[in-house]
C-alpha cells in the first residue's frame, strides 16, 4: 500500500507552534494492571497504536484559579498534570486490548518526533460525529457573500469538536517506519468548563464538565474514529490528580470502546 498516496486527501494547511516544553524530561511507568491480561482480546492485538499527547496550548480551562485554591500548583503544573493523566488513562485501557506506545513514557529519547508532529497538524472545528452510526466529518464550505453591501458569513449551531489534520503526508509512512504503529491517536483538546446552575431546577447542585476532543487515524490515513467524550463532575473537586483517577478515566475507557469497534471487523 502506498501510504503517502493515501494520505494525500488530508487537507494541507501549513500550521507551526513550537511545543511549549512543560517538562525537560518525563518518564511515565504504565505497569499492566493486575488481571488485565485475562481480558487481552486477541483480535485486536495486530494493532500497535501510537499515542500523541496533548499539545500544551490545546488546553482549556476555567477552573484553573480553583484547582489552583486547593493544590497551590501553578498553571503549568495544572496543565502538565492533566496531560500526563490523559495519557496515562489512555495507555492503561487500551493497553489490554492493543499494542500502545506512548511519546511520554520518556519525552527526552522522543520530544523531537513529539515536535515534529506538532509541527504537522492543524485543527479544524467539525461537526461532532454521531458515534451510532460513525462517519468521518467532511470538509465544509464556507458559505459567504454580499447581500446589500454587508459581508455575510453563516453561522452554525450544531455540535463542534476540535478536529485533528496532518499536514504533511510523509509524517505517519516515517512514523509506522520507526515505531511500526498502525494507528495514531491524537489528543486535539482539553476542556474544563465552570459548573453552573440548572435554569430548570435552581436547587440542583451545579457541576462541571470535562471534554476531550480527539481524532484516530489508520497507517493508510483513514480517519477511523474521532468526536469528543464528555463527563460531568462535581465543583467541589479541585484536585487534577483525582479528576485524572476518576473522571479522565470513564472519557478514556470510552474512548476505547469507541476504537474495539472501529478496529474489530462486524460479524
Amino acid at each position: 500500500m502506498d501510504t503517502g498516496i493515501a494520505l494525500g486527501f488530508l487537507t494541507v494547511i501549513f500550521f507551526f507552534n513550537p511545543y511549549s516544553g512543560l517538562h525537560s524530561q518525563t518518564t511515565i511507568g504504565h505497569p499492566t494492571k493486575p488481571g488485565s491480561e485475562i481480558k487481552r482480546d486477541v483480535s485486536t492485538k495486530k494493532h500497535k497504536i501510537l499515542l500523541v499527547p496533548l499539545e500544551p496550548k490545546m488546553y482549556m480551562s476555567e477552573i484553573d484559579h480553583k484547582l489552583n485554591g486547593e493544590t497551590h500548583w501553578s498553571q503549568q503544573k495544572i496543565k502538565a498534570v492533566f496531560r500526563d493523566g490523559i495519557d496515562d488513562q489512555l495507555y492503561q485501557h487500551l493497553k489490554p486490548h492493543f499494542n500502545v506506545l506512548s511519546l511520554l513514557d520518556d519525552t527526552l529519547k522522543y520530544k523531537k518526533d513529539i515536535l515534529k508532529i506538532y509541527q504537522y497538524l492543524s485543527y479544524k472545528y467539525q461537526p461532532v460525529p454521531d458515534q451510532k452510526n460513525y462517519q468521518a466529518p467532511k470538509n465544509e464550505k464556507e458559505k459567504s457573500g454580499i447581500n446589500k453591501g454587508q459581508i455575510m458569513v453563516e453561522t452554525r449551531s450544531d455540535a463542534r469538536f476540535m478536529n485533528a489534520k496532518i499536514t504533511n503526508p510523509s509524517l505517519v509512512p516515517e512514523l509506522f517506519a520507526k515505531y511500526k504503529t498502525d494507528v495514531f491517536l491524537f489528543i486535539n483538546q482539553l476542556n474544563l468548563s465552570a459548573g453552573m446552575a440548572s435554569a430548570s431546577d435552581p436547587t440542583k447542585a451545579p457541576e462541571r464538565t470535562l471534554t476531550l476532543h480527539y481524532t484516530a487515524y489508520t497507517v493508510d490515513a483513514k480517519e477511523i474514529n474521532s468526536g469528543i467524550a464528555e463527563c460531568h463532575f462535581p465543583v467541589d473537586v479541585n484536585n487534577p490528580t483525582k479528576i485524572n483517577a476518576v473522571y479522565v478515566a470513564k472519557l478514556a475507557e470510552e474512548i476505547c470502546k469507541r476504537l474495539q469497534k472501529a478496529l474489530i471487523p462486524a460479524h
